[in-house]
């Protein structure tokens, strides 16, 4: 909308008429001096075949996933158990290695393709037919922070645009009244890098993920004005606008051809319409019982965990490109970073997650969602084969499972394997840059072309690595 159109002054005084405040994404923009020019289309950057996929719903599990006691069936640790073993290193990450220990859960094989599951994923382990497992992830580091950044950004380091920045600034948008990048964090905290690991990163700062807190009382920050705000109305603020209005028209004569206010402007009118569109999403009442039941809103453990992912289904359907939603916050207690007690830490936050992501599964599929959809499971590093203090497990950059589902995937296939122990990588490795690499190609993007020059080069997702899985594609 141009601030020169003669309905100018109307359209605005109706928007805050509609509930005031620009939202947490309007700010970011107004704060960034480098915020450039908002894509209201595909702009299609590196595309170079069909895609097969529209968008992406990444459940990133933080604090390190011991593979051994969930998707990694390790039987010779079964057989050594209680044994000192010489793995050639003097520590771990953060602690002397103790002796192997053996999963203290119990193992079944599911599905026509057979894939062993633990107790603690009885309800995802329905679902392994529809999946595709990465079995020899590996890191380049074991400590959390680089850890995160690196399955987030493509990098150790901090300030480089996440994947959800990437996809929205080079496919551009699905919908005009919802952000392109949500992130929905877990309902007790941020996970460990904070904001960092959905930074939009030297991108223009539109792209970076908008934080969605379905289980708060105020889920959108700034999306409206505080109670205590009275003096702020209908009037004052179409006041305002018409001042900013009066400012705008003054800074373009001076600076023909920059199209930075033209993005702050459209980002602000983004926040506006998210004013009546994300009311909708967050409105759960619209689903069945037995929608709520489907996703554990019926169970204290489940209901945080499945609020956020059943918003993530709401979101996916109204059309936002990339939505990713955490399990645990930073902090080693009651979280997947299980270096103290294995066998009662990780059932709980297992089962917090197990029957919302089964449920998910289930909807996506139902709707017909997954024919567009890739679904990614994924986490920072996965855990030692043996001891950290009595039962727990110290991190372990040597190997950890992936797996994907939804448009694309060849589902109820397996890649990649780690040795005896589940201790590393062994056969057909693959990095976090291979995953971004084959969710681009899935989504029709040439990774290595999908680039943004910054300081002189050429930079993108997957640096200088990455392989597409084609292994795990239909």
């Amino acid at each position: 909308m141009s601030s020169l159109d003669p309905n100018f002054h109307a359209r605005r005084q109706w928007l805050a008429a509609a509930g005031g405040g620009f939202g947490a994404l309007a700010l970011s923009c107004l704060l960034d001096a480098d915020a450039a020019e908002l894509v209201s289309k595909e702009t299609i950057v590196g595309r170079d075949h069909t895609p097969k996929a529209k968008r992406v719903l990444q459940l990133f599990m933080n604090g390190g996933v011991s593979q051994m006691d969930t998707f990694d069936y390790r039987p010779e640790l079964q057989k050594r158990h209680g044994q000192q073993v010489d793995f050639g290193i003097k520590a771990a990450a953060t602690s002397t290695p103790g002796a192997v220990m053996k999963s203290p859960f119990e193992w079944r094989q599911y599905g026509e393709c057979g894939r062993w599951v633990s107790s603690v994923f009885p309800h995802v382990a329905q679902h392994v037919d529809e999946l595709a497992f990465l079995m020899a992830m590996m890191s380049k580091t074991n400590v959390h922070g680089p850890a995160s950044y690196l399955q987030n950004t493509g990098s150790t380091q901090p300030g480089l645009p996440s994947m959800g920045a990437w996809l929205s600034y080079g496919l551009g948008r699905l919908t005009d009244n919802l952000p392109q990048f949500v992130v929905i964090p877990d309902h007790r905290g941020l996970p460990y890098n904070n904001a960092g690991n959905f930074s939009a990163g030297f991108l223009p700062a539109a792209h970076a993920g908008v934080i969605l807190k379905p289980n708060a009382p105020i889920p959108i920050a700034n999306l409206h004005p505080p109670k205590f705000a009275t003096e702020i109305t209908a009037d004052s603020q179409t006041d305002g606008l018409q001042l900013l209005q009066t400012l705008n028209q003054k800074h373009k004569v001076q600076r023909p051809g920059d199209s930075r206010l033209d993005a702050r402007m459209q980002s602000f009118e983004l926040a506006a319409r998210m004013q009546m569109s994300a009311p909708d999403v967050l409105d759960l009442a619209q689903e069945t019982p037995e929608t709520h039941r489907q996703y554990g809103l019926d169970d204290e453990t489940t209901a945080p965990f499945g609020r956020n992912c059943l918003v993530a289904r709401r979101l996916i359907e109204r059309g936002v490109r990339f939505v990713q939603v955490w399990s645990g916050m930073g902090g080693p207690s009651r979280n997947w970073d299980n270096h103290t007690d294995i066998p009662n830490e990780l059932p709980f936050i297992a089962r917090s997650a197990d029957k919302p992501i089964a449920g998910l599964l289930k909807d996506l599929q139902q709707r017909g969602l997954l024919e567009d959809t890739i679904v990614v499971w994924t986490t920072e590093f996965g855990r030692m084969p043996f001891t950290q203090g009595a039962t727990g497990r110290d991190h372990n950059g040597g190997c950890f499972v992936s797996w994907l589902a939804g448009a694309g995937v060849k589902g109820g296939v397996t890649y990649g394997q780690s040795d005896d122990f589940g201790y590393q990588a062994a056969e057909n490795k693959t990095t976090g840059y291979d995953l971004h690499a084959t969710i681009l190609h899935l989504l029709g993007i040439e990774h290595t072309q999908l680039t943004y020059r910054h300081n002189g080069i050429d930079r993108r997702l997957t640096d200088v690595h990455g392989r597409v899985i084609h292994e795990v594609l239909a």
